[in-house]
């Protein structure tokens, strides 16, 4: 009887070790993961901290108060009646470095040109600085993933921050050079010693034009704006 009674308190301190073992051991692996999960989070957050994007402020010579001046440049294109245009704006800097070169205009080439605004019709800020070369700037935003420019807006959309808004503008449309539709700033800046009319890339004003663009919501022959926004 004794024996038995010994048998049986043995078999239950054995099940009391395996089942507090196995309770700690579970306990154990859920607190490793609920470490794995905190670490993930702090890395997920310390690399979008990390995150910078960089866009170009096309009219301005300077960035937002928010993002830092990679640099402050001269506007370049392609000249605006070439068939064989490139479409891409270039911000060129005002301290080009060289490589191989051959001095002298000619041969199989493309070509880079200044450009201008040509707002002599408008209104606004705008007509000011018609045939004045146009400046750019780089600028770096940092803590931001995505930079986008939304057209037909002056603000933006909810969970984006402004960094400029103004106006949409292109190429003329009779023009043979194909264009890229850009976001000027509202407030246009203008290079030192650039009044003369020497043509080059030109910037006209963009309008909506009704048909297959829906009107209303949009008008016919007006000016349209632009946002240039950035998200976390």
């Amino acid at each position: 009887m004794i024996l038995a009674l010994i048998f049986v308190i043995f078999v239950m301190e054995v099940r009391a070790v395996t089942y507090y073992g196995s309770y700690e051991h579970r306990l154990q692996q859920i607190e490793n993961s609920v470490e794995a999960m905190k670490e993930n989070i702090s890395h997920m957050m310390r690399e979008t901290k990390n995150r910078s994007v960089v866009y170009t402020r096309w009219g301005k010579k300077t960035c937002p108060s928010n993002a830092e001046l990679v640099l402050s440049g001269f506007t370049g294109g392609s000249w605006y009646n070439d068939k064989g245009a490139a479409v891409d704006l270039l911000c060129l800097p005002r301290d080009p470095e060289w490589g191989e070169y051959i001095d002298g205009v000619g041969g199989v080439r493309g070509f880079v040109f200044g450009a201008e605004y040509e707002t002599y019709d408008t209104i606004g800020n705008l007509r000011t600085v018609n045939n004045h070369d146009v400046p750019c700037a780089v600028c770096l935003l940092r803590n931001k993933s995505v930079v986008k420019m939304f057209p037909a807006r002056k603000t933006c959309y909810k969970g984006w921050k402004l960094e400029y808004h103004g106006n949409l503008m292109a190429g003329y449309y009779n023009h043979q050079a194909g264009t890229m539709y850009t976001c000027v700033d509202e407030h246009p800046d203008t290079l030192h010693g650039g009044r003369e009319n020497k043509d080059g890339r030109f910037f006209y004003s963009v309008e909506a034009r009704c048909g297959s663009l829906k009107c209303p919501p949009y008008v016919d022959g007006r000016e349209l704006v632009c946002a240039v926004c950035s998200k976390e």
